[in-house]
């Protein structure tokens, strides 16, 4: 059987300016070309030369928690230092964050990170494995990969 890993993934916005101006300062990524097709913009994401991402503006309203589809996309990072940095600009551009910062993925857990949302609502992942930090795990029940 083969392996497989995730490959680039492909979102939809609203607003593809404000969309690229939110995951070039959190993540870092850097803008591989912008096109049209059939009347739609989209945009290519890189980050070390490697398409990450594809955000195409052909979508209305917000992200929608309870419809079938993606539950929330998850970006991994070396350490707790990267995620704290991208903790910082989440916080400084307004984003909505949850748990109020970083948390364990469960109790005990060494590893763990922050749960925001981009512009769209779309939920959001960054964490470390060792970014459980010095925080109590949120106490909703599920492990914080299930933070909704």
């Amino acid at each position: 059987m083969s392996s497989f890993q995730t490959g680039h993934i492909g979102l939809n916005v609203t607003d593809l300016t404000k969309s690229l101006d939110f995951y070039q300062r959190v993540f870092g990524f850097t803008s591989a070309g912008e096109s049209q097709h059939e009347g739609r913009r989209y945009a290519f994401l890189s980050q070390d030369g490697t398409l990450v991402l594809t955000l195409w503006q052909q979508s209305e309203g917000r992200f929608a928690t309870a419809r079938p589809g993606l539950h929330h996309l998850s970006f991994r990072v070396a350490d707790l230092a990267a995620v704290r940095k991208a903790e910082a600009v989440i916080r400084e551009i307004g984003a909505t964050l949850h748990h109020d910062g970083v948390v364990p993925h469960g109790e005990g857990a060494s590893s763990g990170g922050v749960f925001f949302e981009d512009p769209d609502g779309i939920r959001l992942e960054i964490f470390a494995p060792d970014g459980g930090g010095d925080r109590p795990a949120p106490t909703s029940g599920a492990p914080t990969c299930g933070f909704f």
